[in-house]
């Protein structure tokens, strides 16, 4: 194994995860990458028609949501990395569906494993938002490494 991808979130106990992640790197003598997905937001400039004398388009122009949210997770992959005092670790943001871009990240990263954390989720959330490790888990084609994440 010469690549551990670890797919990181704002959880408060994400670095359990990295940890977990970046021991199991170490003992492999693998390259480290941390990769935060943000949620894509290009259907906030969808173009609706005006109504009840609100332009929806002028909404799109207005909002830097998106790069301000790329410069967060920026901010917190850097922030992370410190945590490992390694100068070696990488750090990477994408943007999409959560699941299919640490999915397609790590096939071009050519990532030999992918470590994530799982956490607790109420039937709710699952049905509403999907599970990520779930999807990640079905549809990769290289070993995942889950670490359960449980709020105490």
């Amino acid at each position: 194994m010469k690549k551990v991808l670890i797919a990181v979130d704002y959880h408060p106990n994400a670095t359990k995860v990295v940890k977990a992640g970046y021991d199991l790197a170490k003992t492999l003598n693998a390259k480290v990458c941390l990769l935060h997905v943000v949620m894509e937001f290009g259907y906030y400039n969808t173009q609706y028609p005006t109504f009840m004398g609100y332009d929806f388009i002028s909404m799109g122009s207005n909002m830097n949501i998106h790069k301000d949210l790329l410069e967060v997770s920026d901010n917190y992959l850097t922030k992370i990395s410190g945590y490992l005092e390694d100068p070696q670790v990488e750090t990477h943001t994408e943007d999409g569906e959560t699941a299919d871009t640490i999915l397609d990240y790590a096939k071009k990263w050519n990532a030999n494993i992918i470590v994530m954390g799982t956490h607790s989720h109420s039937v709710l959330e699952k049905l509403l938002m999907g599970n990520v490790a779930k999807k990640v888990l079905e549809h990769s084609h290289i070993p995942i490494y889950m670490v359960p994440i449980k709020n105490k």
